[in-house]
């Protein structure tokens, strides 16, 4: 038991882990909604376009969230009305946006070279350097994202599904996906400093993919995949305190770890089921 709470002596893993739990819930709640309409590709986008904001942000003295935050909107609803107004592809339209706004950042970084250092937790994350400030700022943003699926939780089923039939029956299909770009870029800007631009995708992605191998009902997919996600947040984190890895490079690991678990376990029920 001493062992277990050891890592709680210390005020930078108290915040990392909460921090962990809460980013690790909220990409697990979010994915499920971008693995089921194909779109894997956006968050690893949309990070990239974020990072292009917040290097904006520190050359003019911005704060960090409003920066990085009005950037990602921006990228996120340009991203959202091209596809709707063009008869430009999803994955076209992401690659522009946001290999544009990455190059910004590149750009602005090999001009300004004496904050290079900095963004290096930006680009892969530092769990450990979160403060209570950041860890609030993850709580506001994860309970936001919680509520919106929660008010809009037909709507994004309907629309998840079959937007041109949604749209029929009356939902108003231009606002619910405005409205979970939004959200999506608000769940990225608050899990860049803790998985940093090169591993946000996979915190979305994984918990959501593992969870669809093992269950086809909507609902359970939303509870579990956040469930996987902030249990692996907490399990990474511990992993990494004792074994001296990167903190977010231990947490997607671990979630890669479970998803092979997971495919295996599928895979000779599906084999035991031929067999009968």
């Amino acid at each position: 038991m001493d062992a277990l709470l050891t890592p709680f002596q210390f005020e930078f893993f108290r915040n990392g882990a909460i921090a962990a739990v809460l980013v690790g819930g909220l990409c697990g709640l979010i994915g499920v909604y971008i693995v089921l309409r194909g779109m894997s590709y956006i968050g690893h986008g949309l990070s990239h376009a974020i990072f292009g904001g917040a290097v904006v942000a520190f050359v003019l003295q911005f704060n960090f969230y409003v920066g990085a935050g009005l950037w990602g909107f921006v990228a996120a609803l340009l991203i959202n009305q091209t596809v709707r107004r063009t008869p430009i592809n999803a994955d076209a339209a992401i690659g522009v946006v946001t290999t544009a706004s990455f190059a910004v950042g590149v750009a602005l970084i090999s001009r300004y070279r004496r904050f290079t250092q900095s963004f290096d937790a930006a680009l892969f994350g530092n769990i450990l350097g979160v403060t209570l400030t950041d860890v609030a700022v993850i709580a506001g943003v994860t309970v936001l994202a919680a509520l919106l699926i929660f008010f809009l939780y037909k709507q994004l089923l309907f629309t998840t599904f079959d937007a041109e039939v949604a749209q029929v029956y009356g939902v108003a299909t231009a606002w619910v996906e405005t409205w979970f770009a939004l959200a999506l870029a608000a769940a990225i800007i608050a899990s860049i400093q803790i998985l940093g631009v090169t591993l946000i995708a996979a915190a979305l992605v994984i918990p959501a993919i593992t969870v669809r191998l093992l269950t086809d009902s909507f609902h359970r997919m939303v509870v579990l995949s956040a469930g996987l996600g902030a249990l692996s947040g907490l399990l990474g984190m511990y992993l990494s305190f004792y074994i001296d890895v990167s903190s977010g490079a231990t947490i997607v690991l671990l979630q890669a770890l479970i998803f092979c678990f997971a495919l295996a376990l599928v895979s000779r029920r599906d084999a035991s089921t031929m067999q009968r």
